[in-house]
């Protein structure tokens, strides 16, 4: 495969304790922390009632996406978007499932249409009026890395810029055994197929393991089912360096960010 390419014109993170892509890029720099992060992400392209209402997963994949946006310096409505989510929404799933095994009747409705793989990207798309195209990705420890391939693809394919936004929250009862994940954690980037960002280049190879230790960021959410994405945050907070990034069971995702 033909490296995919991109420059990196907006970024947005969050996980609890480094609300932000500033406070997370200063831990990584400096070992630095805020001592006062909030405990959740309040997105603020939704009102009030449905921000307090709205399910963490959802919460954090918009707080991200619009904060990359800004950072891009682009209309959110113009972007076409990918969302990757290794499991959606656990606690939801979970509820679900308990509701249905002992009360059927009592299930809500809006929990179940926030059950949905896509409930962020629905969210996101009534939000902001977006009419550009939004798909949603699930692909196990790979979902991160395919969801940058699927961005990758549409730039070469002629789109002009593209939202790729990567989340995960808690895993809870029966599924956390089979489906482990701790905390909530969301980043978000906007690609470019021309600008002054960061460049990123993305191949497909054999299956590898990381050659690098950790780093800071891949260490502070280890335990959440997005942290595959991390080494390239963490390359994206040096401004360069080389992450791989699972994309399959017998693949590897090797991206590499240059500052040219």
């Amino acid at each position: 495969m033909n490296a995919l390419q991109a420059r990196i014109e907006g970024i947005g993170f969050w996980t609890r304790g480094l609300p932000g892509w500033a406070a997370a890029r200063d831990y990584a720099l400096a070992g630095t922390a805020p001592g006062d992060a909030p405990a959740r992400p309040s997105p603020q392209l939704l009102p009030a009632n449905e921000r307090r209402r709205a399910p963490e997963t959802v919460a954090v994949a918009l707080d991200v996406a619009l904060a990359a946006c800004h950072d891009a310096g682009r209309d959110p409505a113009s972007l076409p978007s990918v969302f990757a989510s290794t499991h959606g929404d656990l606690a939801i799933t979970d509820y679900m499932c308990a509701t249905l095994a002992q009360e059927p009747r009592a299930l809500s409705p809006t929990r179940f249409h926030n059950s949905v793989h896509n409930a962020a990207a629905g969210y996101w798309t009534i939000g902001t009026g977006a009419m550009q195209p939004a798909s949603a990705i699930s692909a196990h420890l790979a979902s991160f890395a395919q969801g940058l391939i699927d961005a990758l693809a549409q730039l070469a394919d002629g789109a002009e810029a593209v939202l790729l936004v990567a989340y995960d929250g808690p895993a809870v009862g029966p599924l956390a055994q089979v489906a482990p994940s701790d905390g909530l954690l969301g980043g978000a980037l906007v690609l470019a197929r021309d600008g002054t960002g960061p460049r990123l280049h993305a191949r497909i190879v054999p299956r590898e393991d990381p050659s690098d230790a950790p780093g800071p960021l891949a260490r502070w959410s280890a335990s959440n089912a997005m942290a595959p994405m991390l080494p390239l945050f963490d390359a994206l907070a040096r401004g360069e360096g080389r992450a791989v990034l699972p994309a399959g069971p017998l693949h590897a995702l090797i991206v590499e960010v240059t500052r040219d």
